[in-house]
């Protein structure tokens, strides 16, 4: 388990409306400082927040912010990118090049980059992967593609860390309230809600968030036939 109270956080997409909650709860529940992290960071009203420019798709920008911040001990990769339409096949070049920078490589690059920082406190470190319910729903596109990615990467990530003592926790969700999802009419879950549950797996010990029924239904559904969770397969 990993207290927040005393961790130095460091948040990427901290001026998103999921990332800005992460900031705001984290001090919330005692954290001492926040590395708040964006392309163009953006002011804030806290001594305590800190903000820093991160491209988490740029090498150079994540050795920088490493440099910058040493003293990490709770990585939120919530930074992600989405695309204007679902089909895989329509997307463009630079929509698939964008969605596996972001969404996979990205938090990637950036554990392996934090894992020696983390790892060197002995304990009380943490990962938190921002998944969705559509990395086990296929109908985003190369986004559900590459979130599914990140699932599978924050499972070995957790292996291969936690003899080190890091915890790796990972976040599946739905519809969340924020500028990404304005053009659904979709039941969405309060950012404030999806991170408070998120802060408190953590603090648990725990490994997986199933934030809303969204992302408890579709895993369900994974051990189901295939037509059960696409049921347009059986229309053939």
């Amino acid at each position: 388990m990993t207290s927040l109270n005393g961790a130095i956080v460091l948040v990427t997409g901290a001026n998103g409306g999921i990332g800005t909650h992460f900031v705001r709860e984290a001090l919330a529940r005692g954290a001492a400082k926040v590395y708040a992290t964006a392309r163009n960071p953006r002011e804030w009203d806290d001594e305590r927040i800190v903000p820093l420019t991160l491209d988490v798709t740029d090498a150079e920008s994540i050795r920088a912010a490493v440099e910058a911040a040493p003293d990490v001990t709770v990585l939120v990769n919530n930074a992600g990118a989405s695309t204007s339409s679902p089909g895989i096949l329509t997307h463009t070049d630079k929509e698939i090049r964008r969605n596996v920078e972001t969404n996979f490589l990205g938090p990637l690059f950036l554990a392996r980059a934090f894992a020696p920082v983390l790892a060197a406190h002995g304990g009380e470190t943490a990962i938190i992967d921002i998944h969705s319910a559509l990395s086990w729903y296929a109908v985003a596109g190369i986004y559900s593609a590459t979130k599914a990615a990140l699932w599978s990467a924050t499972n070995s990530l957790r292996l291969e860390l936690q003899p080190a003592g890091v915890q790796v926790v990972g976040v599946h969700v739905g519809w969340v309230d924020t500028a990404m999802a304005a053009h659904t009419t979709d039941p969405k879950l309060d950012p404030a809600v999806l991170v408070a549950k998120v802060l408190d797996a953590t603090e648990a010990g725990e490994y997986e968030v199933l934030a809303d029924d969204t992302s408890v239904n579709v895993k369900a559904g994974l051990s189901a036939p295939l037509e059960a969770l696409y049921p347009q397969l059986a229309a053939r």
